[in-house]
């Protein structure tokens, strides 16, 4: 079992910046790919940025710019720079991770932190 824990979240003012982090616990895993949804009131469930194992990076054009998803695999931990933040930012942001063991890829969730920007 792979058990991720989002931490960082909380209020700011637009044009502010947060930095979200994803702990992985993960013993007898590999974890491959990672990525950060959102989901705002509303509306459906968006991924706003991934990274593979080896470091490469995309983005949802909505955060394209302001910010930066990356991961240290030895702490198993990934994080999400958020910079020059506007209230359309505000939703819940859930961490995913794709992981294999014995030849099986499962894939996990957090159970999201809230990230509130006032205009």
């Amino acid at each position: 079992q792979v058990q991720l824990v989002e931490s960082g979240g909380g209020l700011v003012q637009a044009g502010g910046s947060l930095r979200l982090s994803c702990a992985a616990s993960a013993s007898g895993f590999v974890i491959n790919a990672m990525g950060w949804y959102r989901q705002a009131p509303g509306q459906q469930r968006e991924l706003i940025a991934a990274i593979t194992s080896g470091g490469t990076t995309n983005y949802a054009d909505s955060v394209k710019g302001r910010f930066a998803i990356s991961r240290d695999n030895a702490k198993n931990t990934m994080y999400l720079q958020m910079n020059s933040l506007e209230p359309e930012d505000t939703a819940v942001y859930y961490c995913n991770a794709q992981a294999s063991r014995l030849g099986a890829t499962f894939r996990y969730r957090g159970q999201g932190t809230q990230v509130t920007v006032s205009s």
